[in-house]
């Protein structure tokens, strides 16, 4: 396989969309959270994400309302405005023996801090982990197109995550992007075992920089 270093965002435009395809679950009250986390302590890798109400008014920020946490073939969404950051949630959180894979973590984790205090242990940050791939590009969106050919789509970003109920297209949005950064880990993770990638040549005017 060649591992491109960039990609243009016209090119991902018009690539087929990916989207998750295994069970969504919502958890909204603290004992749907703790049936949750029960399952996803049997789990050894993980994919995580965060959704944030958008505010439209200067100097009014909302907390993180939506935790996205997936597996292979399930994904929660655990509804944070309803339940806060209960205990089990914590304790997955600060569990090192679960690899915790995501993108910008520094700031999902600025945002979650908001909630409660938690110590967060075993996680991957995908923007560091395909440098050694030659991936210059930082977004979930492009590294995504790179490996896998496909696009994910951004059109729920700024909806409502403290709606009373999440629609369908929300809950496909968060819990593909949480599964997005499994399946990037995971296909890295193979690309590394059986050595099968080349990364691109730097152009001339990357080798001068």
């Amino acid at each position: 396989m060649l591992i491109r270093r960039t990609i243009p965002k016209e090119e991902v435009k018009d690539m087929p969309k990916a989207a998750f395809p295994g069970e969504i679950h919502i958890a909204q009250t603290p004992q749907e959270v703790e049936r949750a986390v029960e399952y996803l302590k049997t789990c050894s890798v993980l994919g995580i994400d965060s959704e944030t109400r958008p505010s439209f008014t200067k100097g009014k920020v909302y907390k993180v309302a939506l935790l996205q946490v997936a597996s292979a073939e399930h994904c929660f969404l655990f509804r944070l405005n309803l339940t806060g950051l209960t205990l089990p949630l914590i304790m997955l959180l600060e569990n090192p023996r679960i690899t915790k894979v995501g993108l910008s973590l520094h700031d999902d984790f600025m945002m979650l801090h908001k909630r409660a205090p938690f110590e967060p242990r075993g996680y991957i940050e995908l923007q560091e982990y395909v440098r050694p791939f030659g991936i210059q590009d930082k977004s979930l969106q492009k590294i995504y197109a790179i490996l896998f050919g496909q696009k994910i789509s951004k059109n729920q970003q700024l909806s409502n995550w403290e709606a009373p109920v999440l629609t369908e297209a929300q809950q496909i949005y968060a819990a593909t992007d949480a599964w997005a950064c499994l399946n990037i880990y995971s296909r890295l993770n193979e690309l590394k075992e059986t050595g099968d990638f080349e990364i691109e040549a730097l152009n001339l005017k990357e080798a001068i920089c």
